[in-house]
């Protein structure tokens, strides 16, 4: 604290003395009002990730900052029509002649007839009336599941000495004297991995059905299922990520009971997937109880091509390691501008440095969004020419900005962008690599949701398993495959080759396979 002059004293002071007093409470006054703004600004910022919507949508933001809006957007204003029967169920939104036939030929059909009684048509026409064609129109039925029980009956054959006796061939199953069947475990998998349904939800709808199966049994099923069938299918899609040049990687916490650490102790699931500019694309969750460099480097010991994270230090310490390559995400230099503004008032935010840095960003996803369906040689071009002057003016605005900025989100912004620059620029050097990462952050998104279920993992198997199955869910669902079909179809081919060393037929059932049967593949 400054020292408190009397009235007396300050009367006495010459001129130069009070403009030094003056000024340098001026100078208190200024950094006083700096803390003061840094304390609002870390109160609001707490309300909103308290109370306010996790979208980084941006009301006070209009024009070229909508292109960051989150799809629900779109709903919170417009009216929703009723969607007309054709277009729940089309295969294809392009009307043609008779094209409605064809696109419903996938769906059963059942007609119902609604006709006049003789009697009725009598009494109105006499015997004079004819039958036009039927008006027709079409409703889509929801039949709840349902459950048979298949009895299997072998044949048994003797001859008739009695010495001889043969069966018939059984059916490959999951596992030898087990009720589980491949469209039960299908059905669970759907469940839990896909619909995020904790267990014991998945328990109480079988028996709200009258069908009794303890969490514990499928808990148990779905750890064989992976073990001894999918992780075959796992290892398969590992080895053909390590031939991509691109890669995205993000990880997220999760609890495991029983992994001989103290209560709440934190694991992490880590995942890995093709970069989102290629067509074929492959999702790999993996479990591990840390977040060391040491579960990427063996993960990614075979790959040396360009790997898209958040700006975590592991895969820097690799990049200087190995001889992969590190590129940045765009998104995540936004993120701290987005909170900042959030927490201001309308007026205020156009006026912001934060503000300021969402539209130079804008400015370079909005090029970005044009070059998206070029091949890569030619985005490279356009971004080298295009993008790359706006890139390099942001880096020299954001450095001049924080030389000034005083502490808070915006200078939070501000120095993750500075100490990001080399790997924010990756994406200029090669047409392959996003300019974000969210595509790892979207493939992770499922897990994240259902971890809000079911909270925490039992065991160190569980979470393997799990690991696989997820891996198999997210591959599916980028590969416009339906999980459940494609879970029953892995679960009734893999088995049939229990215990071969050959396993070149996992090829086969790659989710880009023209070997899938078409009902695995989204027609919508």
């Amino acid at each position: 604290m400054g020292r408190k002059y009397t009235e007396e004293e300050l009367n006495s002071c010459s001129k130069e003395m009070l403009i030094t007093l003056l000024l340098s409470m001026q100078d208190q006054m200024e950094q006083l009002n700096k803390n003061m703004e840094r304390l609002i600004e870390q109160i609001a910022v707490a309300n909103n990730q308290k109370y306010g919507r996790s979208s980084e949508k941006l009301d006070v933001i209009e024009g070229q900052l909508n292109l960051f809006n989150e799809a629900e957007h779109l709903v919170e204003t417009l009216y929703v029509p009723e969607p007309a029967i054709d277009n729940v169920v089309k295969v294809r939104p392009v009307k043609r002649k008779g094209k409605r036939e064809q696109d419903l030929s996938g769906l059963p059909v059942k007609v119902i007839s609604h006709v006049l009684p003789e009697e009725k048509l009598q009494e109105i026409f006499g015997n004079k009336w004819k039958q036009l064609p039927d008006e027709i129109y079409k409703r889509l039925r929801y039949k709840p599941a349902e459950y048979l029980v298949e009895e299997h009956h072998v044949a048994v054959y003797a001859g008739t000495d009695n010495q001889t006796i043969i069966k018939a061939d059984r059916p490959t199953e999951i596992f030898r004297n087990s009720i589980i069947t491949p469209s039960l475990a299908a059905a669970i998998m759907n469940g839990k991995y896909v619909n995020a349904l904790p267990l014991y939800r998945i328990e109480q709808e079988f028996k709200r059905n009258d069908i009794n199966l303890s969490r514990q049994v499928m808990a148990n099923w779905m750890i064989q299922c992976s073990d001894r069938h999918l992780s075959l299918l796992y290892e398969r899609l590992h080895e053909k990520l390590m031939n991509y040049h691109v890669l995205q990687a993000d990880e997220t916490p999760v609890k495991v009971t029983k992994d001989g650490r103290p209560a709440n102790t934190k694991s992490y699931m880590w995942v890995y997937r093709t970069g989102k500019m290629y067509k074929e694309a492959i999702v790999l969750y993996e479990y591990q109880k840390t977040r060391k460099a040491d579960h990427p480097r063996k993960f990614l010991r075979n790959f040396d091509g360009i790997v898209v994270t958040d700006g975590y230090q592991v895969y820097h310490k690799l990049e200087d390691e190995e001889e992969l390559k590190v590129a940045g995400c765009w998104s995540h230099a936004r993120r701290r501008y987005v909170d900042a503004v959030k927490v201001m008032s309308k007026e205020a935010a156009p006026k912001s440095i934060a503000y300021q840095a969402l539209e130079q960003i804008a400015a370079i996803y909005k090029l970005e969004n044009e070059f998206s369906e070029m091949a890569p040689e030619t985005r490279k071009e356009k971004r080298t020419l295009i993008i790359k002057p706006l890139v390099e003016a942001y880096f020299s605005w954001v450095k001049k900005q924080a030389e000034t900025m005083g502490k808070g989100k915006t200078l939070s912004g501000l120095e993750y962008s500075i100490n990001q620059e080399k790997y924010l620029k990756t994406f200029l050097t090669d047409g392959e690599v996003p300019i974000d990462n969210n595509a790892a952050e979207q493939a992770i998104r499922g897990f994240c949701i259902g971890k809000q279920n079911w909270h925490l993992i039992d065991s160190i198997d569980g979470a393997k398993s799990s690991a696989v199955i997820y891996s198999i869910a997210e591959t599916a669902k980028a590969n416009n495959l339906k999980p459940y079909n494609y879970f029953e179809y892995l679960l009734t081919e893999i088995p049939k080759h229990y215990g071969e060393k050959d396993m070149s037929y996992l090829d086969d059932l790659l989710p880009w396979s023209d070997k899938l049967p078409a009902e695995c593949r989204k027609t919508l």
